[in-house]
């Protein structure tokens, strides 16, 4: 079920009006959004524009995407339009075929290598984002180390990895799964410190610079600081007592972990 261009259109303008600058377009394979009301046959990239021409918003993002949606239309609007975030969550699940057949995913690991290339080559600084699961029935070590080779080929700058869980009622479920569990765990631990070293190369890149940050809130846990986030979906820290919900500041990054990074203005 897509929303209309026009419903959503009158929710971002009540929630400009209130103070919004960032909106986030959340769906279940949401880049196969398509708005067939009154005849129309509006695509995510339609969508994007739209509200483009809210001169109250500055950034937009969508999540969750689905590699085999993102259509030629939608990655011209990543280099078109600089109110789409140069950032991407574009789940993968597995870098190898069998496993991704297996998960009925619909596209191989060619295909997403593919999918970024395009992405790369229409907008540069794009980021990637992505979904790992570590141990899903019948994968091998082989499995696993192509997984791990499509890690370093791509560079996901930001991750979400866990081991596989059985879901009743879906067909995984009656699949045998014969890998024990701590080989599952050595797997996530590998995969997740090969990621983590990914992460902390990137932010460490920012430090001694200056970037965008739309502040969210004051930290909870430390009240000199407050937290926003960065074109590229980074924590940030600032250690500020003049900022305010909304602002949008260039933030002097003078260090960083693999999760989060701190600066001033």
């Amino acid at each position: 079920y897509s929303r209309s261009i026009k419903s959503i259109s009158d929710e971002v303008k009540l929630l400009s009006q209130k103070g919004a600058k960032e909106i986030v377009f959340l769906g279940q394979n949401v880049n196969a959004y398509n708005d067939k009301s009154n005849n129309n046959d509006a695509k995510l990239s339609d969508l994007i524009r739209a509200i483009s021409e809210f001169d109250s918003v500055k950034r937009i993002r969508y999540t969750t995407s689905h590699p085999i949606n993102m259509d030629e239309e939608l990655i011209q609007e990543h280099k078109n339009n600089m109110k789409l975030m140069p950032f991407l969550h574009l789940p993968v699940q597995s870098g190898s075929e069998s496993i991704l057949k297996k998960m009925n995913r619909k596209y191989d690991p060619d295909f997403y290598r593919r999918t970024i290339d395009r992405l790369k080559k229409a907008k540069p600084d794009i980021e990637i984002s992505s979904d790992f699961i570590v141990g899903y029935p019948g994968e091998t070590d082989q499995d696993f180390n192509d997984t791990l080779k499509l890690i370093d080929d791509i560079e996901f700058t930001q991750s979400y990895s866990f081991i596989y869980s059985s879901r009743p009622g879906t067909k995984a479920a009656s699949e045998t799964d014969d890998t024990p569990l701590h080989i599952k765990r050595e797997r996530l631990k590998i995969l997740q410190e090969k990621l983590k070293n990914i992460q902390l190369k990137f932010n460490q890149g920012f430090c001694n610079k200056n970037i965008e940050v739309l502040i969210e809130n004051k930290s909870a846990s430390n009240p000199e600081y407050f937290f926003g986030r960065t074109p590229y979906m980074q924590s940030v820290y600032i250690k500020s007592s003049n900022l305010k919900d909304g602002d949008i500041k260039n933030v002097s990054i003078s260090t960083c972990n693999h999760k989060s990074l701190y600066g001033s203005c």
